[in-house]
């Protein structure tokens, strides 16, 4: 079981890779698709995916904790 603490580390660590990850691939991959894009519409871009990604993640989480909650 991790604290708060760690949990919160785990968070911000996932969510800064991914999103440095994703900016890197995004500055390769919409290129190749014939989208050229600034650094500044990829960061945009990047922003907009984390931020629809953390809202996903944690509705499954809520989700998945009340079904934990209701078997017990």
């Amino acid at each position: 079981m991790q604290t708060r603490t760690q949990s919160i580390i785990e968070s911000v660590t996932n969510v800064a890779t991914g999103m440095a990850i994703s900016y890197a691939l995004g500055m390769i991959v919409y290129p190749l698709f014939g989208f050229p894009v600034t650094p500044a519409q990829n960061a945009g871009i990047v922003a907009i995916f984390t931020a629809v990604s953390i809202t996903r993640c944690y509705i499954w989480r809520r989700i998945f904790n009340r079904l934990h909650a209701k078997a017990q």
